[in-house]
């Protein structure tokens, strides 16, 4: 099983991997440095680490995992944490997988063998952060994760797995702490709302560690409202999911516009949801030398916003701290405070549809951005539409 494809990412993207491109697996820079002994490695990873020159003891660690057919020399060369850990001074881990591990080198995700608490790949990570915090005096109460598509998925798994160890997680494209168990489950949790609960997202984690009682990890959501191939809906269930887990309310405590077409939803201090309008599947960068810029474009590496920089502000690396609880950076354009957020229409499935609010296939109605499932496409079934950013709509029966 560990070798085989990414079931999901390989049907559905076939076509897209051949448009885009596969991230070419260059050798690393000499700056990015291999650790070849990191200690149990039943994941079979490999170990690659960035330090800034001179960097001092009680520094925190920043753990970035690539996307599928990527390296972690691409992640390196493009997400812009390197420039970051500069700026703000922490280490960075990349992790690498291999064909040997899935033909698309993608982390696996979906395999209780490899993302549970001491198993696979999961402990091989936790390795690899026991390794950077030994070499270098690292604040162990300042370890984040963050990661892209199969990445991503990772990164909740982890979060899950281990909310000892993480302060907080990113999750760019990436899907709910153990959505799937298994490989033919990966690509209905891509593609399809699971139509689960808050509070049954919620246990998916909790039962990673019976009898933990937290503290829980601080979650930043990347999702595009383009994505096809990890559709939006897996926003809106990292969403309810780590809300939920927190014990705060789906409701956003406020909403900021941001640039690259970006909207920023805020859930207390504790999750954040950015949603960014008709970006397609990838990690958001910025290049340019501005404050909040950061990162190139390449394959799976999308011109828009720097999701490295907001992520870190919203962990706290640019304070310094790990306690950081205003949410909102110095760039935000507009903000309202008024929960709950955003235009909310009820109407018939037809009348959302052709007001551009749903879309139907097949006779079903399904709502945009959310991808939510709203019944057949007549006038005679209606429902609520709340849109929470541009283009983005989910379920609001009962709220408008």
């Amino acid at each position: 099983m560990r070798k085989l494809a990414f079931a999901g990412l390989a049907a559905i993207t076939a076509a897209v991997l051949t448009t885009v491109g596969v991230a070419a697996a260059d050798p690393p820079p000499s700056s990015l440095v291999q650790v070849p002994d990191f200690g149990a490695n039943p994941g079979a990873l490999a170990m690659y680490t960035y330090t800034p020159a001179g960097l001092e003891a009680g520094r925190p660690v920043v753990v970035a995992l690539h996307g599928c057919t990527q390296s972690a020399a691409d992640y390196y060369a493009h997400s812009g944490w390197p420039a970051l850990a500069d700026r703000w001074r922490f280490e960075v881990v990349f992790p690498q997988t291999s064909t040997a591990n899935n033909s698309l080198k993608c982390f696996t995700w979906f395999d209780p063998a490899d993302d549970t608490r001491g198993k696979g790949e999961a402990a091989s990570v936790k390795s690899m952060v026991d390794k950077a915090v030994a070499d270098h005096g690292s604040d162990t109460k300042r370890v984040f994760v963050t990661g892209l598509s199969a990445g991503g998925g990772m990164t909740a798994d982890l979060l899950a797995a281990y909310p000892d160890v993480f302060a907080g997680g990113g999750v760019m494209a990436g899907l709910p702490a153990q959505c799937a168990t298994s490989i033919t489950q990966a690509s209905g949790c891509q593609q399809n709302n699971q139509n689960l609960s808050p509070a049954q997202w919620a246990a998916k984690v909790t039962a990673q560690n019976p009898g933990y009682g937290g503290p829980w990890p601080r979650v930043a959501i990347w999702q595009g409202t383009g994505d096809y191939t990890v559709y939006p809906v897996n926003g809106t269930e990292l969403r309810d999911q780590w809300t939920a887990v927190h014990g705060v309310s789906q409701t956003p405590s406020n909403t900021q516009s941001l640039p690259g077409s970006t909207t920023v939803t805020n859930y207390g201090d504790k999750v954040q949801l950015y949603s960014i309008a008709g970006m397609g599947h990838g990690t958001a960068v910025d290049p340019g030398s501005g404050t909040t810029q950061c990162g190139s474009t390449g394959a799976y590496f999308l011109a828009g916003i720097c999701s490295s920089y907001y992520t870190g502000v919203f962990w706290g690396l640019d304070k310094g701290t790990g306690t950081t609880t205003t949410v909102a950076p110095p760039t935000t354009t507009t903000t309202t405070s008024a929960p709950p957020s955003g235009t909310c229409v009820s109407a018939s499935n037809y009348a959302h549809t052709q007001a551009g609010r749903a879309h139907q296939s097949g006779g079903q109605t399904y709502a945009n951005g959310s991808n939510q499932a709203m019944g057949l496409w007549n006038t005679f079934t209606t429902h609520a539409l709340r849109e929470t950013s541009p283009g983005y709509w989910v379920l609001a029966d009962g709220q408008c």
